[in-house]
């Protein structure tokens, strides 16, 4: 069974510390630098596929700004 995941980042809380991008063991986190919350900061977002909604990127938020879903695929 594989898992895919994906995370929402609540613009009101993230301050782009950038500490859920170095603890994404798949790479697939990083601050958009498109665009600026009403704070100021860059948000984190999931920039390529491989997520596998493993939660660290929100266990290690300090602000509790990602929610995490998980999807489990049982192959066919």
């Amino acid at each position: 069974m594989a898992a895919i995941g994906w995370i929402e980042v609540s613009d009101v809380y993230c301050k782009g510390c950038e500490l859920c991008v170095t603890a994404c063991p798949q790479a697939v986190i990083s601050l958009d630098m498109e665009r600026l919350t009403h704070k100021g900061f860059h948000p984190a977002k999931i920039v390529k596929e491989g997520c596998t909604g493993c939660a660290i990127c929100a266990v290690v938020c300090p602000d509790s700004a990602i929610t995490v879903y998980r999807e489990i695929i049982k192959a066919s």
